[in-house]
């Protein structure tokens, strides 16, 4: 699996450790920056991940800033990108296996090094369920993507 790694300065302390954990697990970690403490803006980076992800040159995503909530907020305004914050194992496997989600939002203010490693970890041995309350749940949020996110480009 290709995984992005993308974080602003406040996630930047714990970026290259998560590029660790991913690359250990198994899996190709993608770096989209940033690559330094100097101030810069989330959304940038939660815009390289998403491109990613919408092109599909990664399957998933790890985002990276303070709190968690930037990226996350952000990252949710593109079409095919499903982020939520995850400062716990049960949510980030759990978001991937009944939600869908592709990209686990941490903040690097909010969590530690050994548990930003757990949660990322759980969100990329976790696999997309097709059980099918989950399949009608995600086609119900799509659609709502469509009406909203698509109106937007218009």
């Amino acid at each position: 699996m290709k995984v992005a790694v993308a974080a602003d300065h406040g996630g930047f302390p714990l970026k290259n450790l998560v590029i660790e954990i991913v690359q250990e697990a198994g899996h190709q970690a993608i770096d989209m920056g940033t690559f330094s403490p100097e101030s810069v803006d989330y959304a940038d980076y939660s815009e390289k991940a998403g491109n990613a992800l919408q092109s599909g040159e990664v399957d998933r995503a790890v985002l990276l800033c303070g709190s968690g909530v930037g990226v996350c907020i952000a990252a949710n305004k593109m079409q095919g990108v499903y982020a939520a914050v995850c400062h716990d194992t049960y949510t980030a496997h759990q978001g991937v296996e009944h939600d869908h989600m592709n990209a686990v939002c941490i903040g690097a203010r909010v969590v530690g090094p050994e548990l930003v490693k757990e949660i990322v970890k759980s969100f990329l041995s976790a696999q997309f369920s097709e059980d099918p309350r989950f399949l009608r749940r995600i086609e119900k949020v799509k659609r709502l993507e469509d009406r909203f996110l698509s109106s937007r480009n218009q």
